[in-house]
């Protein structure tokens, strides 16, 4: 499965907006996945990510899934954030 975080805008930017696009990936994107499925996150078309609202799909989708690839994060915002997630909130990925 395959999520293109550029559905959810181009700017990630508030822990209520990563609140709600979590809440929509659930009821319908992972709904029916099994833990071990392989989720890939495409950050293709993201321009700018913020930890807050990482944290709540990110590292929310790293708790739920065993097997996560992360693709096209060469931009610096993704990269920052995903570097801070994983050295305050314990991300594995």
């Amino acid at each position: 499965m395959e999520i293109e975080l550029k559905k959810f805008g181009n700017m990630l930017i508030s822990r209520p907006a990563g609140r709600e696009a979590f809440l929509i990936m659930q009821s319908s994107l992972i709904k029916d996945l099994k833990k071990n499925e392989l989720i890939e996150i495409n950050f293709s078309g993201v321009d700018v990510l913020t930890p807050s609202w990482a944290d709540e799909v990110i590292t929310k989708l790293a708790q739920k899934f065993k097997n996560i690839k992360l693709l096209n994060t060469k931009n610096e915002s993704v990269q920052a954030t995903l570097k801070t997630l994983r050295e305050y909130s314990g991300l594995k990925i």
